[in-house]
């Protein structure tokens, strides 16, 4: 058994999500979204070599060794899977650890209605997850493919970097390839997968206009194409796209965009107000004649409003989802604020909250 293998056995009896090892640091973990020390002893970046080489392929060392950081997978039988990030700081070493829940939860259970499981029966057309780092848009994502993978009879094609919650055969045939192992970038397994008979593509992260293009034509020749972004809001996330590219372009990917975008999911994790845990709130945009036009008309400034309206067909602004949140006491106004478009709205509560006398 591997050194590392102890302190990863800590993060998941305590329940965190992940674990930091940083030279000149104790091993940190994060519970419920904040950082809490561990009562293990200060490491040197010798300690954390040792720790980590002990798992590193010599491939994985030489390429740590050369750029000065490596993503990659760990299991260990029984306990689970982690996604780890090991690089250099000016301390010295570091490592990033993720724990990946070993269950696929069903959209359901994540707290999802009716129109985002209709969302992914679509044939084809474009779905983009969005929302800040550590916001739960890979576990989104999986239950999504698991979704597909349940119900329906399609070839889904995975691009992740690393692979992280595995998928097993139900329904569907998943084809899960790794960049840096199966494939050299996003872009050249994208180029791929479109001649590898899919169905549905997932790609783990659209970073660069290639990778985006190439997502957006997909969807556009008939595949359901599944990807993510860092926007916190619907509008921002096609802001975020149209400006990736030159000017000259931009109309001709407006119009493309406006008729594959099947609908965007924005989402954020916040602290359950009895700190048990955190709870999603999430925004959602689905595809109308409405929205297209204000795609297509560079209007994108109006799709908060047509959120707002498009209530009784399942789409909902982040701020509404949140403010139920604290009406319903599953999260304080100080912690929706955090996460709100307009903090305004939750200034009251906040203020209320703090003026309540000790043990009402």
């Amino acid at each position: 058994m591997a050194k590392i293998d102890e302190l990863l056995k800590i993060v998941k009896s305590a329940r965190a999500s992940d674990l930091h090892l940083d030279a000149g640091s104790v091993p940190m973990i994060r519970l419920n979204g904040a950082l809490e020390k561990t009562h293990h002893r200060i490491l040197s970046t010798e300690d954390i070599k040792q720790l980590t080489y002990e798992i590193l392929s010599d491939g994985q060392i030489r390429q740590f060794e050369k750029t000065g950081d490596l993503d990659l997978a760990y299991g260990i039988e029984h306990i689970g899977r982690f996604r780890l990030n090991v690089y250099r700081t000016h301390r010295g070493m570091a490592v990033a650890v993720r724990l990946i829940p070993e269950e696929i939860l069903e959209l359901k259970t994540l707290g999802f209605g009716d129109a985002t499981m209709k969302l992914v029966e679509n044939k084809s057309g474009l779905i983009l997850v969005t929302g800040p780092t550590n916001s739960g848009k890979t576990t989104t994502l999986a239950a999504m493919v698991d979704h597909i993978n349940t119900g329906f009879s399609k070839h889904i094609i995975t691009l992740e970097d690393p692979i992280e919650y595995i998928h097993t055969n139900k329904n569907s045939l998943i084809s899960q390839r790794q960049i840096g192992l199966h494939s050299d970038t996003f872009v050249s397994g994208l180029r791929a997968a479109l001649r590898e008979d899919p169905n549905v593509i997932l790609v783990g992260e659209m970073r660069d206009i290639e990778t985006i293009s190439l997502a957006i034509t997909a969807a556009e020749v008939g595949l359901l194409v599944m990807g993510t972004l860092h926007t916190c809001t619907a509008s921002a996330t096609i802001d975020r796209i149209l400006d990736v590219f030159p000017p000259e372009k931009q109309q001709q990917i407006r119009i493309m965009l406006a008729d594959s975008l099947l609908g965007v999911v924005s989402q954020q994790l916040l602290k359950r107000a009895d700190n048990n845990g955190r709870i999603m709130a999430y925004e959602l945009l689905l595809r109308n004649t409405s929205i297209s036009n204000m795609i297509r008309e560079r209007k994108t400034y109006q799709i908060p409003t047509a959120l707002q309206t498009g209530g009784k067909k399942g789409m909902r602004l982040l701020d509404n989802h949140l403010r139920a949140l604290v009406d319903s006491g599953m999260v304080t106004a100080h912690e929706a604020m955090k996460c709100a478009v307009d903090p305004s709205r939750f200034m009251e509560n906040e203020t209320n909250l703090e003026q309540t006398p000790a043990g009402v």
